[in-house]
C-alpha cells in the first residue's frame, strides 16, 4: 500500500497534539493518577485508535483496517508484560506515583523513535529477504515457550549496560530533586535518579519491541498500518499502567495467553514462508479467543 507523505505528517501531527494536551495542559502539575482518571484515558486512547481504524477502513479497505486492528490488539495485549517491568522499575528506585507519569511520558517519546526504526528495518528485511520470516516465526514461537516456562521477571538496574555507561559520563545524583531529570550543583550538570528510571524504561521497551514488532510484522509487512498500529498501543500502555498496576495479580493466567499468542504468529509466520497464508480474519479471531480464555480462566479458577 503507498502511503503518501500527507499521511505520515498527518498522523505525527495528530499524535503531538495530543501529547502536548496531555503533559502540556491537562497533567502539567505533577501529581499521582487516580484509577478514574487512567480509566478514562484509557477510553480516549481506545477510541482514537478505534477512530483512526475507521479512518483506514474508508481510506484502505477492509483488509488494511483488520491488520490494524489486529495488529493494536496484539501490541496492546503484549504491553502487558511491560507494567509488570515499570512496576518493579518504580519499585526499585521507590519513584513516587506523582512523578511516573512525567517518566512514561517522555519513555513514550522515545518509544516513537525506536520502534520507527524496528519497524521500517524489519519490513525492508523482510521485502529483500523473505526467508527471514522464518527467523522472526522462530524467534517468537521460542519467545512464547520461554515466557510459559519463566516463572517471574527480574530486574537488576545495576547490571543496566545503558544505565551503566551513562555513569561514565555524567555524574548521578543521589537523591531525587522533585520531577527534574538534571540538576545543577556547584557549576556542574548532574543527572538525578529520575533520569536513569527513565533510561531503564527505555531499555526495556527496546527489548519488548524485539519480540513484539516481528508479532505485528506477522499480520502486516506495510509500514504504515504496522507503525501507527504499533504506536497508538505505546501511547494507551502509560494510562493502562495506571489503571490495572494495582490489579494485575487477578490476571495470573494472561501471561499463558500472550506466550500462546506469541507462538501462535510465529506459527503463522512459518505457514505464511511456505504458502499457507492464514486469513487475517481467522488469525484475529484465534487472538481474541485466546486472550479472552485466560482472562476469564484468571477470574474463574480461584488461587490456591
Amino acid at each position: 500500500m503507498g502511503v503518501g507523505i500527507y499521511f505520515w505528517i498527518g498522523f505525527h501531527v495528530l499524535i503531538f497534539l495530543i501529547l502536548s494536551l496531555d503533559l502540556g495542559i491537562l497533567n502539567k502539575k505533577a501529581h499521582k493518577i487516580p484509577l478514574k482518571e487512567a480509566a478514562i484515558w484509557v477510553g480516549v486512547w481506545v477510541t482514537v485508535a478505534l477512530l483512526f481504524n475507521l479512518f483506514v477502513f474508508f481510506e484502505f479497505g477492509k483488509i488494511k483496517a483488520l491488520e490494524f486492528f489486529t495488529g493494536y490488539v496484539i501490541e496492546y495485549s503484549l504491553s502487558v508484560d511491560n507494567i509488570f517491568v515499570f512496576i518493579l522499575i518504580f519499585s526499585y528506585f521507590a519513584v513516587k506515583d506523582e512523578y511516573q507519569h512525567k517518566i512514561l511520558f517522555w519513555g513514550i517519546i522515545g518509544a516513537l523513535v525506536m520502534r520507527g526504526i524496528f519497524i521500517f528495518t524489519g519490513v525492508a528485511l523482510i521485502s529483500k529477504f523473505h526467508w527471514i520470516v522464518i527467523i522472526f516465526g522462530g524467534f517468537l514461537v521460542f519467545t512464547g515457550i520461554k515466557m510459559l516456562t519463566q516463572k517471574e521477571i527480574s530486574v537488576d538496574p545495576e547490571k543496566n549496560p545503558v544505565v551503566n555507561f551513562f555513569r561514565k559520563f555524567l555524574p548521578v545524583t543521589d537523591e531525587l530533586h522533585g520531577s527534574r531529570l538534571f540538576t545543577r550543583q556547584n557549576k556542574r550538570i548532574y543527572a538525578t535518579p529520575l533520569f536513569l528510571v527513565l533510561l531503564v524504561i527505555e531499555s526495556s521497551d527496546l527489548i519488548f519491541a524485539v519480540d513484539s514488532i516481528p508479532a505485528v510484522l506477522a499480520i502486516s509487512q506495510d509500514r504504515f498500518i504496522v507503525y501507527t498500529s504499533n504506536i497508538f498501543a505505546i501511547l494507551g500502555l502509560r494510562s493502562l499502567y495506571f489503571a490495572v498496576a494495582g490489579i494485575m495479580g487477578y490476571f495470573r493466567y494472561l501471561k499463558i495467553g500472550l506466550a500462546f499468542v506469541l507462538t501462535f504468529v510465529g506459527l503463522k509466520m512459518f505457514a505464511s514462508y511456505f504458502g499457507f497464508d492464514i486469513p487475517i480474519l481467522l488469525s484475529l479471531a484465534v487472538i481474541i479467543t485466546i486472550l479472552l480464555s485466560s482472562i476469564v480462566a484468571s477470574v474463574i479458577i480461584k488461587k490456591k
